[in-house]
């Protein structure tokens, strides 16, 4: 069940071309780069290609896969119930190209920024509305422990923090008598 795929992503080829102007421009910036920009730009197109067939992105029922890479593969899933924030981001050249960018926070995560994130996703804001609506799906399908027993767990509670405080009131009580 959890093996189905319930939308995939699939990206733009704009992306080869903003791939070719940021190349470009680093290009122009470094004095040793303005040489090489004929080759550089031509590596860049041959292996943007292959980058770009190696992309994908899957919303499973439980969670997202994401693979990438040519020479060096990578898979990353990320359980649905785990992502905190899905980022939808366009910077002034993606906005040229018509490209977005989306970036996944989870729970846990350690360090800053986004644990992925995919550039050139087509119809991006569909794609990442497809994830909240999974996870909220996902979510709500799940009861939790306190909802099958609301009240007696309620109860269980009160008296549990009633007996802690009572056992701190004696502490400081026998704290107090301690200085004295």
């Amino acid at each position: 069940m959890s093996d189905s795929i319930l939308k995939s992503a699939s990206f733009d080829p704009k992306i080869k071309q903003y791939w070719l102007l940021i190349t470009l421009l680093f290009s122009i910036m470094s004095i040793v780069g303005v040489i090489f920009i004929p080759i550089v730009l031509v590596l860049v197109w041959v292996l943007a290609k292959r980058i770009l067939a190696a992309m994908s992105a899957d919303l499973l029922v439980r969670k997202l896969v994401v693979k990438r890479g040519i020479l060096f593969k990578e898979e990353k899933s990320i359980p649905l119930e785990k992502i905190t924030d899905v980022g939808l981001s366009q910077g002034p050249l993606m906005r040229l190209f018509g490209l977005y960018r989306l970036s996944f926070e989870t729970a846990g995560q350690s360090g800053h920024g986004a644990l992925v994130s995919l550039l050139g996703v087509v119809d991006a804001s569909e794609f990442r509305e497809a994830i909240l609506t999974q996870k909220d799906n996902l979510t709500a399908q799940q009861p939790t422990k306190a909802n099958s027993d609301e009240p007696q767990s309620q109860v269980e509670l009160i008296r549990a923090l009633t007996y802690s405080v009572k056992n701190i009131e004696q502490m400081m009580v026998a704290l107090l008598d301690e200085r004295k």
